[in-house]
């Protein structure tokens, strides 16, 4: 009779299997609905100040309340799930997800509409949260890598997709279908979900331990280089999402003139990040994240510029530059912040997610007050400050001593967030 250590590594998910094919379906899925839900308005908020009467920055509020509420539920969602089952949690969390931007579609007023937003943030934190545990505990060292890689590929298709989807709906019969569509979407992908994930079989139910929890949190503060990297992750997310919340503004007013559909296109360079996060990632492991972070920033910079300019060209090109270095940057952090979290590695990555996704709020909702004091040329200066300051800092981080080099590789818990 095999001893239970040797009966769990055998019944690990190994690549090859029928269960490793469900469960890369399911994550890819899962992906897909998560942040397909989460950034379906962004191209729509144009549409949500001519519908309702709002301004800009009251606009964008139906992705900045979200994100606000997914940061902070984010902080207890893995705590839940240790309690109430990894899968039980991120099924739950797929389909009021989902069925809560179909409801979306078909509320009367602005308050409700973002009263449904708010709490989509508490119902979309059980998917990235527990996505990464559930790997972790379930599939086979030698396989983990392309569940993961999936499962990223799905956030970033379901990001992209979202936005597209809502924009090209929206030219032919109105910003409700186009939400309509992407909820279904949502709903289908929850249910695949639902069925092909494989359950759990090495997850182990345990009670909360607040007081622990908070204790490893609090630790991680005394480290001198977490601390820069949660408000790297903040700038990174803050000046990304702020551009693409208000280009839409500047795009299809003159001397642009563009249509809904025309600007959802635009949102396909979203796809460059596929790219870069990977080759990113890979350059900074070869030369050191040290040496590599700033010049992700610097490239942001220059896509800020480029915005600012009356050529709709050089625009797409700066748009380019600032996803690019925007997904190279979230990969170099995201896997530093890993590497520094030592034993706390789930909180270290944990305080980065609430980090990373307020930034979201804070940044997209305040850049709507400088689009209406200066029009785009106020949200360029805005988020250019933003990017010249996680800079500064990626400058200050090339001084921090570097870790020595671990045995076993750092958890990847913290590449689970796409925008």
């Amino acid at each position: 009779m095999p001893s239970s250590a040797s009966f769990n590594t055998d019944e690990l998910i190994r690549h090859g299997t029928s269960a490793f094919k469900r469960t890369n379906l399911a994550l890819f899925a899962a992906g897909l609905a998560t942040f397909g839900l989460l950034y379906c308005v962004q191209p729509l908020m144009p549409q949500f100040s001519r519908h309702y009467g709002v301004s800009a920055a009251t606009s964008a509020l139906s992705l900045s309340l979200t994100t606000g509420v997914l940061a902070v539920a984010m902080l207890f969602a893995g705590g839940v799930s240790d309690a109430w089952g990894r899968k039980a949690v991120m099924v739950a969390s797929l389909l009021s997800s989902a069925l809560l931007v179909l409801l979306c579609a078909l509320m009367p007023n602005w308050h409700a509409l973002l009263t449904l937003r708010t709490l989509l943030g508490i119902t979309l934190s059980g998917l990235p949260a527990v996505a990464m545990t559930y790997l972790s505990e379930e599939m086979h060292a030698e396989s983990i890598g392309l569940g993961m890689g999936l499962y990223i590929s799905g956030s970033a298709v379901g990001g992209m997709s979202g936005r597209l989807i809502a924009g090209v709906v929206t030219d032919f019969a109105g910003w409700r279908a186009g939400v309509g569509v992407v909820g279904f979407i949502g709903l289908v992908s929850g249910l695949v979900f639902w069925k092909a994930l494989p359950p759990s079989r090495h997850f182990h139910p345990q009670a909360l331990q607040w007081r622990a929890l908070f204790a490893r949190f609090a630790g991680m503060f005394r480290d001198p280089g977490l601390p820069w990297l949660f408000m790297e992750g903040f700038l990174l997310l803050g000046a990304f999402v702020t551009v693409y919340n208000y280009l839409g503004y500047r795009l299809l007013a003159p001397p642009f003139n563009l249509s809904q559909t025309a600007v959802g296109l635009i949102f396909g360079i979203y796809l460059v990040g596929t790219f870069s996060s990977a080759w990113m990632g890979h350059l900074a492991g070869r030369l050191g994240r040290r040496k590599l972070l700033w010049t992700a920033f610097a490239l942001m910079l220059l896509g800020v510029v480029c915005t600012m300019t009356a050529s709709l060209g050089l625009i797409i090109f700066g748009i380019a530059a600032i996803t690019f270095g925007f997904f190279g940057g979230h990969s170099i952090v995201s896997s530093w912040v890993g590497r520094r979290g030592g034993a706390a590695k789930a909180q270290a990555s944990s305080m980065y997610l609430f980090s990373y996704y307020m930034g979201s709020s804070v940044a997209g909702w305040s850049g709507g007050l400088f689009y209406a004091a200066h029009h785009w040329q106020g949200v360029a200066w805005f988020v250019g400050a933003m990017v010249l300051a996680g800079l500064l800092i990626a400058l200050c981080l090339y001084r921090l001593p570097p870790l020595p080099q671990l045995v076993t590789p750092p958890t990847p818990m913290s590449k689970g967030a796409m925008p």
